[in-house]
C-alpha cells in the first residue's frame, strides 16, 4: 500500500476495506468502519468481546521506555472508548537488528510494566527481527477485553442533541513526541520552559483515566479518542460514524501555550494533529456538568466544544464571530511530515 503514508484514507478504507472483511459471522456486532475505534463480538450470556488494534511504537530518539509506554497506551486508548478497562494483549514485534538485546530488554521490561499497571495481561505474540525496518513503528499489538454487552460504549452511538467535551487540550502527544525528539532545536528556538512543558505532556498521554471517570457517571452515550487528525478530525469521524451533523466552536478549543509554540515551529496545526492522551465524548443534554465535574474530581481538564447535531444539518466549524463554515477534514495528519522533515534537515 505504498500509495499512502499514514492511515489508509477515508474512501480507501470503504473501498479498498470494507468489501473484503472475510466470513460474515452474525455475532460480530460492530465490525471495522470509519472512526470506530474498537469492534465488539457477541459472545453470549449478555457479554461482549471488545477488541483493537493498533502499531507499537519503537522511537529512539525518544526513548525505550516512552516508546514502550505508546505501544500500551495508544491500545488502551482505544480500549478506553468502551467506558471499560482492557483485560488482554497479543503483541507482534518486527524489531529492527540494530536495536541490542540489552536495549529489548529495557523496553519489554517497560511494556510489562505499563500492562501491569492498567490491568492488562499480555497473552501471547510474535517477535522476530526484520532486515531494513528503521520505522517508527516496531510491529502491532491488539488489546481485548469482555464486558456486558449492552454497556459496551461506541465512537457510532452519538446522538443529536449530545454535548462535545473534549479531555485536557489539543496536540499533547504531537507537541511532547515532537519536543523530545528534538531537544536542542526546541530549546534553541523556544526556550527551555516551552520544552519542560512539552516533555510533562508526554505523561498525560493515557486517556484511559478519563474514559473512566466519565463513563462512571452513567451519562455518555460514546466515546472517540483523539489520535490522527487531532481533536477536530476525532469529532469529524464521530459524525461520520453515527450519521450526524456537528457544530464546533474554534474558540472553545483548548490548546496551551507550550503546544501552539512547538506545533507552529514544526509548521502544523494543533488541532488537525495527532493528540493522543485527549477524549472526546458525547455526553447527554443537559448532564454536562456532571460530566465535567466527575473529570475535575480527578484533576483532568475537560471542555465542552460543541454538540452533535441532526444528519441533514451538516459538519459545521463555527468561528469567533459567529460564522459557520464547513468542518474541515484532512486525510494526512501533518505531524508524520514535520517528524520525517525535522529529522531530514539535521535538527537535534
Amino acid at each position: 500500500m505504498s500509495q499512502f503514508s499514514g492511515k489508509i484514507s477515508g474512501g480507501g478504507f470503504d473501498e479498498l476495506i470494507l468489501p473484503r472483511l472475510g466470513f460474515a459471522r452474525p455475532e460480530v456486532s460492530q465490525g471495522p468502519g470509519f472512526g470506530v475505534d474498537v469492534s465488539v463480538v457477541d459472545i453470549g450470556h449478555g457479554l461482549g468481546l471488545a477488541l483493537t488494534s493498533d502499531p507499537l511504537s519503537l522511537i529512539p530518539s525518544l526513548g525505550l521506555a516512552e516508546s514502550a509506554w505508546l505501544s500500551v497506551h495508544l491500545m488502551a486508548n482505544d480500549m478506553a472508548t468502551t467506558g471499560f478497562s482492557p483485560m488482554y494483549t497479543q503483541m507482534v514485534l518486527n524489531l529492527p537488528p540494530t536495536l541490542s538485546q540489552q536495549d529489548f530488554v529495557i523496553y519489554w521490561e517497560h511494556v510489562h510494566r505499563y500492562c501491569a499497571a492498567i490491568g492488562v495481561a499480555i497473552t501471547g505474540g510474535h517477535t522476530g527481527s526484520i532486515e531494513g525496518q528503521n520505522s517508527t513503528i516496531a510491529g502491532g499489538g491488539t488489546m481485548l477485553l469482555t464486558a456486558p454487552l449492552n454497556y459496551i460504549l461506541l465512537s457510532s452511538k452519538a446522538q443529536p442533541g449530545d454535548i462535545i467535551i473534549v479531555t485536557k487540550e489539543c496536540a499533547l502527544s504531537s507537541a511532547a513526541i515532537l519536543a523530545m525528539s528534538f531537544p536542542e532545536t526546541v530549546k534553541q528556538k523556544l526556550g527551555k520552559e516551552v520544552y519542560d512543558v512539552c516533555c510533562s505532556l508526554f505523561e498525560q498521554t493515557s486517556s484511559l483515566p478519563d474514559a473512566l471517570a466519565a463513563a462512571a457517571t452513567g451519562h455518555l452515550r460514546a466515546m472517540h479518542d483523539v489520535t490522527e487528525g487531532g481533536v477536530l478530525g476525532a469529532v469529524y469521524e464521530m459524525a461520520i460514524a453515527s450519521g450526524l451533523g456537528v457544530n464546533v466552536y474554534n474558540e472553545l478549543l483548548p490548546i496551551g501555550y507550550a503546544q501552539q509554540q512547538v506545533t507552529q515551529l514544526f509548521g502544523i496545526d494543533p488541532r488537525f494533529c495527532i493528540g493522543a492522551g485527549a477524549m472526546v465524548m458525547a455526553v447527554k443534554p443537559g448532564a454536562e456538568h456532571i460530566v465535567l465535574a466527575a473529570l475535575r474530581s480527578r484533576q483532568i481538564k475537560a471542555t465542552v466544544i460543541g454538540e452533535f447535531t441532526g444528519q441533514g444539518q451538516g459538519h459545521q466549524f463555527i468561528d469567533k464571530d459567529n460564522v459557520a463554515q464547513p468542518l474541515p477534514y484532512h486525510e494526512k495528519d501533518p505531524y508524520w511530515a514535520a517528524f520525517f522533515n525535522a529529522y531530514q534537515q539535521g535538527w537535534k
